[in-house]
């Protein structure tokens, strides 16, 4: 007998590189997939630029946090909880190693790309890692290129790929949607695009609302 499949789960996951809640909410919703893999989840990978005027070479690290926190002190101040918090979950986060605030326009577009070999996940959670535990410019192509060949993905063609402007536009129309729905803060879930949870989640409140998804839906 042919058991039917059960119902995927679409979770549509609005986030930005430099958003370090994001790394933690991210890292929480991905241990709970690996835990719970009778919920069939399929992420959307959504981009949401915090600094949507940022220059695609970004900028000194110094020079962003004073013109966002007023000065490195109060962004080290500001940091300091989400770092301890982290700390405690196994994630290590070293923003004194973060020298430049990148665009990230070109990681999410290599997300894009990603998510055509079925590895956009894996690309996520490397370009995490890299920008906040050993400070890498994530708004570099050679350094994104690096990152794509560490989870399999051919280099030659992600350097092509990133040479193009190719999704660039859908990048900035993805962002521009998720202000028109009123999105104003991430990482911010959306379950079957019909319910949002904002903010770094505790992975049992996600499991939560999976699970009444899992109830909603019906098997195909």
């Amino acid at each position: 007998m042919v058991l039917p499949r059960l119902p995927r789960i679409t979770v549509e996951i609005v986030f930005d590189f430099v958003c370090p809640w994001c790394y933690l909410g991210i890292n929480r919703f991905s241990r709970l997939r690996a835990r719970r893999r009778d919920l069939p989840v399929q992420p959307v990978w959504r981009p949401f630029l915090l600094n949507p005027d940022m220059p695609r070479l970004g900028m000194s690290r110094i020079d962003y946090a004073t013109r966002k926190f007023g000065g490195e002190d109060r962004a080290r101040r500001f940091y300091a909880a989400i770092s301890d918090i982290a700390a405690a979950e196994g994630l290590p986060v070293d923003f004194a190693r973060i020298r430049r605030t990148p665009s990230t326009v070109d990681a999410h577009r290599l997300v894009r790309f990603a998510a055509q070999s079925g590895r956009a996940e894996d690309l996520v959670l490397a370009i995490f890692q890299a920008y906040f535990c050993t400070g890498a410019d994530i708004g570099d192509s050679d350094t994104l290129a690096e990152l794509a060949a560490s989870i399999r993905l051919d280099p030659a063609a992600v350097r092509r790929f990133l040479a193009s402007d190719i999704a660039v536009e859908q990048v900035h129309a993805d962002n521009l949607h998720a202000h028109r729905l009123g999105i104003n803060g991430v990482p911010c879930f959306v379950i079957d695009g019909a319910s949002a949870i904002a903010g770094a989640q505790e992975p049992d409140v996600l499991e939560r609302l999976l699970e009444l998804a899992s109830c909603d839906v019906t098997p195909f």
